[in-house]
């Protein structure tokens, strides 16, 4: 049996989870927990070893749990995480880790508290085969310098908002929910921090629907980085179209698209050369797919494919774009 005990809360997207743990040789799936009993007995049911938990308090005092998988609901991530790393346990988060910047500093500050215990959360995007050989591209400079990068989280699922827990949890964010994926691959793309964000947003396609959803179904984001590239990041829930994650990387020396079934790298200005055709599998992960890497980190052989840094970095740009999306006004980012 693995060494490393596991604990999931919250068996939505939880269950993926439970079962990337469940797999890992190096890992035991001690226990499940959530607050709907019948959730929790159909998913416990399918692993049978893992004991019961209708209370997250009842799951913190289990001592064979050397590590928290967050899945909870977005608004009680941080309770959870909080309570994961003050009782000396290792954190996988669903994102976002928080929906507040106050909740970002004090994790921050307990894992400063704690620096042996290891944080990361599931921005999976970078486990796609289409996106990792793209990062690994960049980085061999088959591009360039890139200079400008347009991202497009298009959820296309409305309802999620209109008739789902998302439009029940207070001032939900699109973004902090959704866009938070395509800003963690641009900067992990790019390789450099976001300095300044501007933002719009609207909620016209929730209003269409006849909904009372009083949040923005639509966010978009200008992002101005520390080496001088820019961005555009955008979380469109209300759009028509299935779920999508449209990508363009624009390099000094070649443009990369995302597409379906297959990407293109453009490597001349010339309209009578044909573009190459990039056929690396997409999205081709999944929900558990960064958990091995997690799993690494926390046993001392190397980096998480999300670091502390990277996933708070993450959130400190939402939250420049929520700020932006208040003021209507430029403003910085402010690095935990």
């Amino acid at each position: 049996m693995g060494s490393l005990g596991i604990g999931v809360i919250g068996l939505g997207v939880g269950e993926q989870l439970a079962r990337a743990f469940d797999r890992h040789q190096d890992c035991r799936l001690v226990a499940l927990c959530d607050v709907d009993a019948d959730r929790l007995a159909e998913v416990g049911a399918r692993f049978p070893t893992a004991r019961r938990y209708l209370d997250a308090e009842a799951l913190f005092a289990d001592m064979e749990i050397g590590a928290v998988a967050v899945a909870s609901y977005d608004d009680a991530h941080a309770r959870d995480i909080l309570r994961a790393l003050k009782s000396g346990r290792h954190v996988f988060s669903e994102k976002p880790l928080c929906t507040l910047a106050a909740d970002a500093a004090a994790i921050t500050a307990a894992l400063a508290a704690a620096p042996h215990l290891r944080l990361s959360t599931n921005t999976v995007l970078r486990a796609s085969p289409r996106f990792a050989a793209l990062y690994a591209q960049i980085r061999a400079g088959l591009l360039g310098r890139p200079y400008f990068v347009e991202a497009d989280y298009n959820y296309g699922r409305l309802h999620k908002l209109t008739e789902g827990w998302r439009g029940r949890v207070p001032d939900y964010s699109v973004m902090l929910g959704g866009g938070i994926h395509m800003i963690d691959l641009v900067m992990w793309l790019v390789g450099s921090d976001v300095v300044e964000v501007t933002a719009y947003g609207n909620r016209i396609a929730s209003a269409a629907a006849g909904s009372t959803f009083p949040g923005y179904d639509l966010s978009v984001a200008l992002l101005r980085f520390s080496d001088g590239a820019v961005g555009k990041v955008a979380a469109n829930f209300g759009c028509v179209t299935p779920h999508f994650h449209r990508l363009v990387v624009y390099g000094t020396e070649a443009t990369w698209e995302n597409g379906l079934p297959i990407a293109h790298l453009t490597t001349s200005r010339d309209p009578n050369t044909e573009p190459a055709e990039i056929a690396d599998a997409y999205p081709g992960m999944g929900k558990g797919d960064l958990v091995p890497s997690f799993v690494d980190a926390v046993l001392g052989r190397g980096p998480a494919l999300v670091s502390e840094r990277e996933a708070l970095a993450a959130l400190a740009v939402c939250f420049a774009v929520k700020r932006a999306l208040e003021s209507g006004r430029p403003e910085a980012v402010h690095y935990f």
